[in-house]
């Protein structure tokens, strides 16, 4: 026997093309799933092809939803005067789950990164600029009186916060930016030297 079956080996070549999946990885997977009932099987490949034919970005947010709109941009409760411009729609779901933001949000679906050329077209930046210029584009259609940015803190999240900070006060919205610093119950003597020179520049008063 040269190898594995032909639906077997492309199986193998479609999990190995993962992110973070190895060839090693990708045949453990193939097993498991040859090893499952055909009903689980079945159920997997359905919750893939519901996932590539339902989900869509909303046109506001570029957040995902299987909606005309998603349930943030919708909702009149929120405050939709108040952006939080994120890098991806996990970030969204890891921020609402605090409750503690009750503005609405901007998917860029990736971040500025000179280096692997990715520059501002290949981001979405072009409809966050539209929202500021024209609150019919903005959800609830109210005008944009705060951006606040909460890229990651490293140099392509930096870079692209610098970016957007620079377009938006042109056009007259305030730009804040997600705190930095030390966590609370964290040790000073464990922080790295970013954290506690983010904590000493984002110091408040008491």
């Amino acid at each position: 026997m040269k190898g594995y079956p032909e639906s077997v080996s492309r199986l193998i070549d479609a999990f190995a093309r993962l992110p973070g999946i190895g060839r090693r990885s990708a045949e453990r997977l193939a097993f498991h799933v040859l090893r499952e009932s055909s009903q689980e099987a079945m159920s997997l490949a359905q919750a893939i092809t519901d996932a590539k034919t339902r989900i869509v970005h909303c046109p506001t947010c570029w957040n995902i939803c299987d909606d005309l709109h998603c349930e943030i941009c919708s909702d009149p409760r929120r405050e939709a005067s108040i952006v939080l411009v994120v890098e991806q729609p996990k970030d969204v779901l890891a921020i609402e789950k605090t409750g503690s933001f009750r503005g609405i949000y901007h998917v860029l679906l990736g971040r500025l990164d000179p280096l692997a050329g990715v520059g501002p077209e290949g981001i979405v930046l072009e409809p966050l600029l539209a929202r500021i210029d024209d609150p019919s584009k903005n959800a609830q259609q109210v005008k944009i009186e705060e951006l606040v940015l909460g890229m990651n803190p490293d140099l392509e999240g930096d870079t692209t916060a610098l970016w957007i900070a620079r377009e938006a006060t042109k056009r007259g919205v305030r730009v804040t930016r997600l705190a930095r610093g030390l966590a609370s119950g964290s040790q000073l003597d464990l922080a790295n030297p970013g954290v506690i020179a983010d904590a000493i520049a984002g110091r408040t008063g008491i």
